[in-house]
Order: structure tokens, then C-alpha cells, then sequence
């Protein structure tokens, strides 16, 4: 059996963070963010050491970038922070090599393969889809169990997020799980030391039956007519820039598309939730003034930050915030932790349903690489609580979450709850 590199860590719940040698910090642990323990590491190194070097982990070296505007920064500069070969802090395996989706390349590559895929979430599509998401979204919430306990994450961030992703992929709606199964497979990768709920090849056999499976409707769409709204298979098998992928790269971009539009709305809504129900008068305050939903919607999406990081690597030395960075030294841009920086963010720390400037965060990222999905997820979110706000007075939760062991995915496997009707 595999030790846990995580069993004895110096940075884990219960530790004090701010008598902790600032050398012994290593905030990659995933028990930090399993048990939401995670506030006072970086409240500690955005005061003392916000680009602060950590020499050895169980992912290697890497550099923690914690404020707003030094994160917006490495962000900013693509051509001296890559985003290739990888934007997870472990490398990637060696014998199972998965080309990186445009989320991990730099321009030109970048540029081309993005703009392949936009079209599926541009404002035209998204005007044709927003009907199909609200219905589907009012199914979902009227078949709640009124008066009972229910898992919030399977009944409905799941299910609502697992519908959208098979609209947006055009894929069998009875085999919709499947979307849900590889992107939780895919972000539990062996990468992730002493959290990876799988085994090496277990993982590799699950990636293969997702491609195996998108590659039978890749031969089907090639040459369909596109349908509307458009999907994004047809978009990659279709477009001159991506119709020649190779069937890895084929499969990066998948799981990146996968994983976008899963993890962000799926967690969001859940964060969403319990946020509300630890916030009573700010609940009121929603229910008071539905129209708040508008800034509820970013509010959530900045506390929650279901993504919790993004990796980079120096391509030459620089210096940032008075630290020499050499060339292949990786840089972790630490967005859960630029989201809480009272500096750029007033009452950072507090939950705000009318926040001014509310989409002022680094929940979507920054830059070129700023998630191409950003609307499309506001949109499910806008809906989901316009729904929730016409049928419940009241979503209580009835007891401790359990949150994702992954210092990447900042989200929940379980929330239960019970709901009171308005």
C-alpha cells in the first residue's frame, strides 16, 4: 500500500499557520481543502511571503503566487509564464502521454484551437440554449423531496451540469453520467500524490473509453451538417484548425471542455447553497430583492473559486515581487487565494449577495487564458437561483459537506440538505 506524503505534513488542518517557518509552508496539501482549512496558510503568505518558494513537495518545487495583482500579472505574460507543457502542479505521466487541451498551450497554437471551439458558447448559442436550461432546471428542482434529506450534489449540481455538458457535446442523453465519470476520473489522476482515488492504469483504461467513445461521434460529425444550437464535437471535427487533431490532442481538448464546464458550475452551485445557509441575513436579503441574482452570481463564483489554482513555467528568469524565478521553475497562480486579498477585494473574507463590482475576481482566470465558458456557466447559475428563489423559502443544510480531497478542484462530493417551500 502507498504511503500518504500528506499523513505527517507541517501544512495540514489543525497546524498554525502563523507560527509555521515560513520554509516549512507547502500549501499543495489536499487536506487543506478537503477540510476548508486552507484560509489561514494563504492569509499568512499574503502577508509575509506572497511569491514564497516551496523546495520539496510531493510535486516537487514550485513557487506560490497569492495576491490579486501579482496573480493577474503572471497571468497577463504568457510569453515569460507558459502554460505548456502543463497546468497542474504534477507533471504529466510518462506512460500514458495525453496532449495538453489550449488551456495548457501558448500563440499561436493557443489562439486557433480556442477559436475553434468559441462558437459553442457564444452570446447567439447561448441565447438558443438559455430556454432549454431553464426548463431542464425547473424539472430538476420540482422533483425535489420537499421536507426530506437529499444530497444537494448528486439531486441537482450534478445533474443540471451533467445535462449541460450533453447538450453542449451533442451526446447520448442516456449515457450522460459518463461526462460527469471522466471528468471526475480525469481531475483524480495519480498526479495528485496521496488523494488520487484511483490506481495508474485505472485511470489510463478510463481515458481511453472516453476517447473511444468521442471518437466514434467525431467520425460521425465530420461531415453532418451542424445543427443548432452547435455542438462542440462538430466544432473540432469540422473547424480547418483542430480537423487534423491527433486522437490524444483530441482528448486534451476533451477533458478540458469536460472539466470546464463541469467543475465550475457544478461546485459553484453547491458553494452557492451552504454560503446562503451560513449567511442567513444575506439570504434574506436575495429573497427580499431577487433581482440581486445578478451580483449573487459572481459573489458565488469569487467565494467559492472552484478552481483553485493554475500552474505555469517560467520560460526565462525574472523576478517578481522581489524574488529571482529561473527558467522551468513551475509557478502556481493561486486564484482561491487572490479572491480573498482584502487589498483589491474590501470585506474579502465576508460573502456579499449586492457586492459592487462583483465580477472584479479571478474565479475564471485572467488573460488569454480567462475560461472561454465564463458566460455559459453565469447563465446556469442565473437560472438555477431565479428557479430556486420561485419555489423555496429555504435551503437548509443539515449537515457537514464533504469537499473534494484536491488542492485543484476546490468542490463538494456530498451536501446534504432539505429544502422549505415559499
Amino acid at each position: 500500500m502507498d504511503t500518504d506524503p500528506w499523513a505527517d505534513h507541517p501544512c495540514r488542518p489543525g497546524a498554525d499557520a502563523w507560527s509555521l517557518p515560513l520554509e516549512d509552508f507547502d500549501v499543495s496539501n489536499p487536506r487543506l481543502f478537503a477540510e476548508e482549512a486552507w484560509g489561514p496558510f494563504f492569509a499568512r503568505l499574503r502577508q509575509d511571503a506572497p511569491v514564497h518558494y516551496c523546495s520539496s513537495s510531493p510535486f516537487g518545487a514550485y513557487w506560490s503566487v497569492t495576491r490579486f495583482g501579482d496573480i493577474r500579472y503572471v497571468d497577463s505574460h504568457h510569453e515569460i509564464f507558459s502554460s505548456e507543457p502543463t497546468i497542474l502542479l504534477g507533471n504529466p505521466p510518462k506512460d500514458f502521454y495525453l496532449q495538453p487541451g489550449f488551456i495548457a498551450m501558448d500563440p499561436p497554437r493557443h489562439t486557433v484551437t480556442r477559436a475553434a471551439a468559441q462558437p459553442a458558447v457564444a452570446q447567439a448559442n447561448l441565447l438558443l440554449l438559455e430556454p432549454l436550461i431553464r426548463e431542464r432546471a425547473a424539472a430538476i428542482l420540482e422533483d425535489l423531496p420537499v421536507g426530506e434529506d437529499f444530497d444537494w450534489v448528486e439531486r441537482v449540481s450534478v445533474e443540471l451540469t451533467t445535462q449541460m455538458l450533453a447538450t453542449l457535446f451533442d451526446f447520448p442523453w442516456e449515457e450522460r453520467r459518463l461526462l460527469t465519470h471522466w471528468s471526475d476520473v480525469a481531475t483524480s489522476s495519480p498526479r495528485n500524490p496521496g488523494a488520487a482515488r484511483i490506481s495508474a492504469t485505472q485511470w489510463r483504461e478510463t481515458m481511453r473509453e472516453c476517447l473511444e467513445r468521442f471518437s466514434a461521434l467525431w467520425v460521425e460529425r465530420a461531415s453532418r451538417p451542424a445543427r443548432q444550437p452547435v455542438d462542440l464535437v462538430t466544432l473540432l471535427a469540422q473547424h480547418p484548425a483542430t480537423r487534423g487533431l491527433t486522437p490524444m490532442e483530441y482528448l486534451g481538448n476533451l477533458l478540458l471542455l469536460i472539466v470546464g464546464g463541469n467543475d465550475t458550475t457544478r461546485h459553484s452551485l453547491s458553494g452557492g447553497v451552504l454560503a446562503l445557509h451560513q449567511n442567513p441575513a444575506e439570504f434574506r436579503k436575495l429573497r427580499s430583492e431577487p433581482r440581486l441574482v445578478e451580483s449573487l452570481v459572481p459573489e458565488i463564483i469569487r467565494w467559492q473559486t472552484p478552481l483553485a489554482y493554475m500552474r505555469r513555467t517560467a520560460v526565462s528568469d525574472v523576478e517578481l515581487c522581489g524574488q529571482q524565478i529561473r527558467a522551468g521553475d513551475k509557478v502556481v497562480m493561486w486564484y482561491l487565494s487572490g479572491n480573498r486579498d482584502a487589498d483589491e477585494i474590501p470585506d474579502a473574507e465576508r460573502f456579499i449577495v449586492d457586492r459592487p463590482r462583483a465580477r472584479h475576481h479571478l474565479g475564471f482566470g485572467f488573460g488569454i487564458h480567462r475560461c472561454m465558458g465564463n458566460r455559459l456557466a453565469e447563465m446556469q447559475l442565473r437560472i438555477a437561483w431565479e428557479e430556486i428563489l420561485k419555489r423555496f423559502a429555504r435551503i437548509e443544510v443539515r449537515g457537514e459537506p464533504e469537499r473534494v480531497m484536491s488542492s485543484f478542484v476546490h468542490g463538494f462530493e456530498r451536501l446534504p440538505v432539505r429544502v422549505h417551500l415559499a
